[in-house]
């Protein structure tokens, strides 16, 4: 049995490993939850799954739940808190199912006491892949992707020779406005921009999916797992979502990996790997599928796809730089502050202002991430 903690418990990821993780009661034991501030839905996590570890990041918020909990469970608060939580013995391994930036510093503590990795979180690989990646090796943790498009990847190359890799094909739906011309983001509601056609995600990844930013992040996500430089990335659209991504190897061979859009697929793979164990899920109907399509994405209409490859030719700290300065645009135009194609245009502001630091350390990438987020705030303040 697996003891499986789960950071992140309360957001779409991880109402969706726990779906999982209630289909397979003898393969995991869930021994640690955590949210940053939605304690309701913790504390009823917490009834069902009775966990020995509980973290919460907001500070008011663990105020509250502190008092509810039994003191049989450990408590945890603050940023601080979910690393200490990740270093206890009884946790195997970590489902890293937090958004943002905040996962960075408890996934190398996770690392650093040699847990094993889900890894649903984009941000941390993107500001710091290099360490991240680095740490792993020296402490031979397996870093196991929950993206459906990283899954795909790692699946189809799992067994293959890495030098006989060509090129990856990194597949996305292309959010809900990849037909409406450019001149319609100038007042996309937020509500349009929340309404996805194909996947159900959080509030924040699902406006990174409408402005093609959240490829953009996988695009260097996938540079770091797989250890490629951005030339040998793809990005292509596929708005059925039937096809997670793709390889192709120097002899014209082209694999792919195929499955409905439901995260609990990917999700089950990386806990129960090397194992494949037999769910309720359906695998695609090919009778019932008309077409599969695919085509380029439109730079000129989402740059910030373009910000993203900009920022994985620099490297350095410039995707901390890029991602801090997307997290708080995307905050600010979820609050009603900035318009939708204000968000590129805060971001690529930042960008140009900063100043790239090469092979930096941790401390280094915090600091262009403060700065960058600071710069952000101006930049809207600007516009306004």
């Amino acid at each position: 049995m697996k003891n499986i903690a789960i950071l992140g418990s309360t957001g779409s990821i991880g109402e969706s490993a726990l779906k999982v993780i209630r289909e397979f009661p003898r393969e995991f034991r869930v021994v640690a939850l955590s949210t940053n501030a939605n304690c309701a839905k913790l504390y009823d996590q917490v009834r069902e799954f009775k966990p020995l570890f509980v973290g919460v990041s907001d500070l008011t918020a663990a105020a509250k739940l502190r008092k509810k909990v039994s003191r049989n469970i450990r408590f945890f608060d603050g940023a601080e808190g979910l690393s200490a939580l990740v270093s206890q013995k009884k946790i195997d391994h970590v489902l890293m199912a937090i958004s943002g930036a905040g996962a960075l510093l408890p996934l190398i503590e996770a690392i650093k006491y040699k847990k094993q990795i889900a890894l649903a979180n984009k941000e941390a690989l993107v500001m710091a892949g290099p360490l991240v990646m680095a740490a792993a090796a020296r402490n031979k943790v397996k870093i196991l992707p929950v993206d459906s498009e990283e899954s795909a990847i790692w699946q189809c190359l799992e067994g293959e020779n890495k030098r006989s890799l060509k090129k990856i094909y990194l597949t996305a739906s292309g959010g809900p406005f990849k037909d409406k011309p450019k001149q319609y983001f100038r007042n996309i509601s937020i509500k349009e921009v929340l309404n996805h056609p194909r996947w159900k995600m959080g509030r924040k990844i699902t406006v990174d999916s409408a402005t093609l930013m959240n490829k953009g992040l996988e695009l260097l996500e996938t540079m770091h797992l797989f250890g490629v430089s951005s030339g040998m990335v793809e990005i292509i659209i596929h708005p059925e979502a039937i096809v997670h991504s793709m390889v192709e190897f120097n002899d014209g061979v082209v694999m792919a990996q195929l499955s409905q859009p439901d995260m609990r697929i990917p999700i089950q793979y990386a806990l129960t790997y090397p194992e494949r164990l037999k769910n309720r899920l359906q695998a695609p109907d090919f009778a019932k599928l008309n077409s599969l399509t695919f085509e380029t994405p439109d730079l000129k209409k989402f740059p910030s796809l373009g910000l993203a490859y900009a920022a994985a030719r620099e490297l350095g700290t410039m995707p901390a730089v890029m991602n801090a300065a997307n997290e708080v645009a995307v905050e600010e135009f979820l609050s009603g502050g900035i318009r939708f194609n204000d968000i590129p245009e805060v971001t690529a502001k930042v960008m140009r202002r900063h100043r790239v630091k090469r092979s930096p350390d941790l401390s280094a990438i915090l600091c262009a991430d403060h700065c960058a987020r600071t710069d952000a705030r101006k930049a809207i303040e600007d516009l306004n």
